[in-house]
């Protein structure tokens, strides 16, 4: 409750702060920019945790805290599982270029192409679309007075971070703002074997 009360004192404070999502709404925040705007330490609608209920009726893999809390580092469960947000600039993928796959860290799902991944400029890795849509799922997230799309992943409920339309327009115009937390990367050659041994999920 008290990290609630210090976010949204924090935004009502913040008067350059940055709101990533063009469409969203808040009487906290100024006139949203474009994400490709952002500077380091400012705010963004990226940058805040989520808090939705994720349907959990579908997915393929399901697991207890407990279990969760075995298999994961504390930032991985309190991203991957509990909707948390890991820090811009400070996480292993914002400025992580090698080619390769961004699979989900709790199901091991392919999820994001590097081929996909651009440079937002807010601080966490960006991606244009994921590899198969099926595998995102999207759940509306009016939380912190904003209307915001929250994406997880469909075959175990990981909260993976949110989706906007300020993406890159020759590419379809959104943004995956990804918390790395939530993901395993794969080089091209490992994940080529990878397909070739278990075939695309």
């Amino acid at each position: 409750m008290k990290l609630r009360l210090s976010l949204l004192l924090l935004l009502a404070l913040a008067g350059g702060a940055c709101a990533a999502d063009k469409t969203m709404k808040s009487s906290t925040t100024p006139t949203a920019k474009d994400a490709l705007e952002c500077k380091p330490g400012e705010i963004s609608a990226c940058g805040l945790p989520s808090n939705v209920v994720i349907d959990m009726s579908k997915a393929k893999l399901k697991r207890t805290d407990a279990e969760w809390k075995a298999l994961l580092t504390p930032r991985q469960f309190q991203v991957a599982r509990k909707q948390g947000t890991e820090p811009p600039f400070q996480n292993e993928y914002w400025n992580h270029h090698e080619d390769g796959v961004y699979f989900c860290v709790c199901s091991e799902t392919p999820l994001f192409d590097s081929r996909d991944k651009f440079e937002s400029g807010t601080g966490w890795p960006s991606f244009t679309k994921p590899i198969e849509k099926a595998l995102v799922g999207e759940t509306e997230d009016v939380s912190y007075g904003m209307i915001r799309v929250e994406v997880h992943c469909n075959v175990d409920g990981a909260h993976l971070g949110h989706v906007f339309d300020d993406g890159p327009r020759a590419q379809g115009g959104l943004r995956y703002c990804i918390n790395s937390a939530s993901l395993k990367f794969m080089p091209r050659a490992d994940y080529d074997k990878w397909v070739a041994k278990n075939g695309t999920k």
